[in-house]
């Protein structure tokens, strides 16, 4: 018996045009669902030094007569290029059958900058027009495709920490956005002292990265988008919100956030959110095999006769040894 299985490649997702904005409806689609989806927390090996191997299994609730199950293999080992890479292996839960493989580089990226972009407008105070960035890599460019978008209807302002040469060639690479103001901060106690909305895709973090409590304004939302260097917040914050309990309920401040609960709960209306525009608020999104599987589903679905594919053959007879 022979199965076709998928393969679609970066060229093949390119094709389809996916918008950010697209993307931010399917982060939260996929948050919508997720109590009613199956998703283990992730699990790591590591195979030396910091090197690391992620698996990320989910299975979707069924859908229009469609059952989707995905794991993510996520790796991150020094001298690969890209140092962090995923593929995604996309099964019909009904029968069992494998569907797809998808490079899940792109998928990772652009569903992580979806996901910080829905809970910086879900938590923000009101009124924010400015937005504060640092770590000014390919997730924070993934992050600012989604915020300009998002906020394509009126002029925004997002301040850059300098670091290198990255600002500048952010800057560049935004250079068309004719809605957006560009400012280029180089103090770092002036940077967070003046943000609303921080949102940081620093990678590397062995320390604090602004140890001054004091910096942090009333009403300002946090985003770290890798977890790091903002853990003297978890202790005064006024609420913290994350994407999946499971995987941040070791983190060494947990029992002792002030109020805690799921970023979907506020999405769901289950849990008001921001109920005031003096709360300190920190959102902590450790990235979930949800929203990689529903990615998944819905570029299979798109792509069509755009994926190219093989016929795996598999024995109908039970393998007798």
């Amino acid at each position: 018996m022979a199965e076709k299985v998928a393969v679609i490649q970066q060229a093949q997702i390119d094709r389809l045009g996916i918008s950010p904005v697209k993307c931010i409806e399917w982060v939260k689609e996929a948050f919508l669902m997720k109590d009613e989806a199956q998703m283990p927390a992730k699990l790591s090996v590591h195979p030396q030094g910091g090197d690391f191997i992620t698996s990320m299994p989910c299975l979707l609730p069924e859908r229009d007569g469609r059952k989707y199950f995905g794991i993510k293999i996520v790796s991150r080992i020094q001298g690969q290029t890209p140092m962090l890479k995923s593929d995604i292996l996309l099964y019909d839960a009904l029968t069992g059958q494998l569907l797809a493989m998808l490079d899940g580089n792109w998928i990772t990226a652009m569903r992580t900058g979806a996901v910080a972009t829905l809970a910086t407008l879900t938590l923000q105070r009101n009124g924010v027009d400015v937005y504060s960035m640092i770590g000014l890599g390919n997730i924070a460019r993934a992050t600012a495709l989604c915020l300009i978008a998002a906020n394509s209807h009126r002029h925004i302002t997002i301040r850059l920490m300098r670091y290198k040469d990255q600002a500048e060639a952010f800057v560049e690479r935004f250079k068309e956005a004719e809605h957006v103001t560009f400012q280029i901060i180089d103090d770092k106690k002036e940077f967070v002292a003046g943000a609303d909305v921080l949102i940081s895709a620093v990678g590397v973090a062995n320390e604090l990265l602004f140890p001054d409590d004091s910096l942090f304004r009333k009403g300002v939302t946090v985003i770290p988008v890798h977890m790091r260097g903002f853990q003297n917040c978890d202790l005064f914050f006024d609420k913290v919100y994350g994407d999946d309990t499971d995987q941040i309920r070791n983190f060494k401040y947990f029992d002792r956030f002030r109020q805690y609960d799921e970023l979907h709960h506020v999405l769901q209306g289950k849990n008001p959110g921001r109920t005031s525009d003096d709360e300190r608020i920190l959102s902590y999104n450790y990235g979930i095999g949800l929203h990689d599987v529903l990615f998944a589903s819905k570029i299979f679905e798109l792509s069509g006769q755009e994926a190219c594919g093989f016929e795996m053959t598999k024995d109908s007879r039970k393998v007798w040894v």
